[in-house]
């Protein structure tokens, strides 16, 4: 069965704004140490990455909080690369299905790296609650299900992360930063397997399998 990697390499692209940038730096070296080990920092929503509710609610689930079977998800992939740039994904794009993960694919990977990633597509507060009343968590090649905000943010945003409020307010997941959805067909596994931390969130080694 074909495996296709979703995941951006850590310390690639830019952070989200206002974030620390991650990096991987050497620690020591073969020449100096006669070994080798780097450095790892980074922030619980760098990269590839998985959200928990207790990213924005005070008294929400953290991901110690989920069994490790819950990151393998029965996934549908659904078309969004004709959206342009900060537009809103309604209601009227969210399927029926009963999946368990929606992947809404936007196109916006080919800009990770670029300041212009961040005038991304994003889901309404409506779209986002009709995924959570499938029961469906929600991940998107793009850095948040709420429009990001830059110099080209429109007065008429919605502000307070209302798509990952109604999400996470409903115990479902968000998976931020994919990448490589083009090849995928409309039905996935997808394997998304967050760092062994009781925190607000990890990154992850998203991982979809083809038939």
């Amino acid at each position: 069965m074909p495996l296709h990697d979703l995941s951006h390499e850590l310390g690639s692209g830019l952070p989200y704004p206002g974030d620390p940038a991650a990096s991987v730096t050497p620690h020591a070296t073969v020449a100096a140490d006669g070994y080798r080990v780097a450095e790892i920092a980074c922030t619980t929503h760098s990269g590839t990455h998985v959200d928990a509710p207790a990213h924005l609610q005070e008294d929400g689930a953290t991901l110690g909080a989920y069994d490790v079977e819950t990151f393998r998800f029965d996934a549908r992939v659904v078309d969004c690369t004709d959206y342009e740039a900060r537009a809103a994904i309604g209601a009227d794009s969210v399927p029926e299905t009963d999946a368990d993960l929606l992947v809404f694919d936007t196109g916006f990977a080919d800009r990770w790296g670029e300041e212009c990633y961040f005038d991304h597509p994003y889901l309404t507060a409506a779209a986002a609650e009709q995924c959570a009343d499938q029961n469906c968590h929600v991940g998107l090649n793009a850095p948040s299900v709420d429009p990001t905000p830059t110099e080209n943010a429109g007065g008429d945003e919605p502000a307070d992360f209302p798509a990952h409020r109604a999400l996470l307010g409903n115990g479902c997941l968000i998976l931020e930063n994919l990448t490589n959805l083009a090849p995928l067909p409309e039905r996935v596994v997808v394997h998304a397997y967050p760092l062994p931390v009781d925190a607000d969130g990890a990154p992850v080694r998203a991982v979809a399998v083809s038939d």
